[in-house]
C-alpha cells in the first residue's frame, strides 16, 4: 500500500500519518524528516536545504524525487509506505509516478487534508518545534508557496481518480477516522 497524505503547513499531515501507518503497518516517510535530519547533520544537502528553508522557499523537485527514490528503494518499503510531504509539485508528481510504474507500483490513494488558513496558522505558531520557518510572516509566506505551487498536484491526482479530500479540522482521532472512511476499498 502506497499513500501520499497532502496539505498546507499545520494541516496535521505528520500527525496523521503516524496513524495510518500504524493503523496499517507500513512506514511512515516524512521528506521533512529527511531534510531536518540532513540539516542536523551538516551534510551538503541539508547546508542547501537550511538556506532553502529559511526562506520560506520549496526545495528544488529534482532533488527531493532523487531523494525519495534512492530511500524507497530500500527492502523495508516493499510492504508498502504512507508519504507526508511530497511530492510538492507536479513535476515532482509526474517523476514520482514514473518511477513507480518502472518498478511495477502505483500510488493507492492521495489523502488530502484542508483546514482554514487561520487555523493553520495558530496551529504552527502553537507547536513550538521552534523551527526558523515559524513566523507568522514566514507562515504566510509558506500558505501562498502551497496555494500557487503545491496546490496543483491535486489537480493530478484527481485525474488519476486517486483524491480523496479529508477534512483536518477536529480532534486527532476525528480526522483519523475521517481518513480512514476516505480510504479506498482494496
Amino acid at each position: 500500500m502506497r499513500i501520499i497524505i497532502f496539505g498546507p503547513p499545520g494541516a496535521g499531515k505528520g500527525t496523521q500519518a503516524k496513524k495510518v501507518a500504524e493503523h496499517f503497518g507500513i512506514i511512515h516517510l516524512s521528506t521533512g524528516k529527511m531534510f531536518r535530519d540532513a540539516i542536523n547533520e551538516g551534510t551538503e544537502l541539508g547546508k542547501i536545504v537550511k538556506f532553502i528553508i529559511d526562506e520560506g522557499q520549496l526545495v528544488p523537485d529534482q532533488t527531493v524525487v532523487d531523494m525519495v527514490e534512492e530511500t524507497i528503494a530500500g527492502e523495508e518499503y516493499k510492504k508498502g509506505y504512507i508519504i507526508d510531504g511530497f511530492p510538492r509539485t507536479v513535476e515532482q508528481a509526474v517523476a514520482f509516478d514514473n518511477m513507480l510504474e518502472r518498478r511495477n507500483e502505483a500510488v493507492d490513494a492521495f489523502i488530502s487534508l484542508y483546514a482554514p488558513d487561520d487555523e493553520l496558522i495558530q496551529r504552527l505558531l502553537a507547536r513550538g518545534e521552534g523551527r526558523s520557518d515559524d513566523t507568522e510572516e514566514k507562515i504566510k509566506t509558506r500558505l501562498e508557496v502551497y496555494k500557487k505551487e503545491t496546490a496543483p498536484v491535486m489537480e493530478h491526482y484527481q485525474q488519476a481518480g486517486l483524491f480523496r479530500s479529508v477534512d483536518g479540522t477536529g480532534t486527532v482521532d476525528e480526522i483519523f477516522q475521517r481518513i480512514l472512511s476516505a480510504m479506498p476499498e482494496k
